[in-house]
């Protein structure tokens, strides 16, 4: 029976051990990329460069008219300025760990606007009237944000903890991407 038991417990020790390496492993992976994609964004703004300045920009898999634009690589080029931003602010949103996080989803919100308005080029007024479509979002994170502050600071007034240690019990930890997104759903 012992010798059952401590078969039992070095499989499970290994299996921990596999599972720790893998953990780390992994998150070395999503590191990699991450700092990868954060370090290539001044090559990823240049993209533009490879756009001909020309109305019709015609490829072997779509063709884009730049209609009030009047500049294929100009439109690319303000596409990127709002598009490398937002995967920045998207890498700081899904990889922050404080208590204000939430906040984040205005600057977010407010860059799919603009990009969506670029695309559509049918808009004479880019980055113009976004604030009332930014504004039901804004209503609800704003105050979120407020409310989990006062939270915090009135159990610091109660309570002999540090402020590190309350932002870290108010930090939300989801287990990976697909945990933080769920979270919101």
């Amino acid at each position: 029976m012992d010798k059952l038991k401590l078969k039992l417990k070095k499989e499970s020790e290994s299996s921990s051990k596999t599972f720790k390496k893998n953990k780390v492993g992994s998150r070395a992976v999503v590191g990699s990329i991450l700092g990868t994609i954060i370090a290539s964004t001044p090559l990823l703004f240049s993209l533009h460069e490879g756009v001909p300045a020309e109305k019709v920009w015609n490829t072997f898999l779509f063709t884009y008219d730049s209609l009030l634009w009047e500049d294929a690589q100009y439109a690319m080029w303000v596409l990127t300025g709002k598009f490398i931003p937002l995967i920045l602010l998207l890498i700081w949103f899904f990889t922050n760990r404080n208590w204000w996080y939430h906040a984040l989803l205005v600057p977010i919100v407010m860059y799919i606007f603009q990009i969506i308005g670029t695309i559509n080029g049918d808009t004479t007024h880019v980055d113009e009237f976004q604030l009332i479509y930014m504004l039901p979002i804004m209503a609800i994170v704003v105050p979120s944000i407020y409310l989990i502050r006062a939270k915090m600071f009135n159990r610091l007034n109660e309570v002999d903890k540090t402020t590190q240690e309350l932002e870290d019990e108010f930090m939300m930890k989801p287990k990976g991407l697909w945990g933080k997104v769920k979270q919101y759903f």
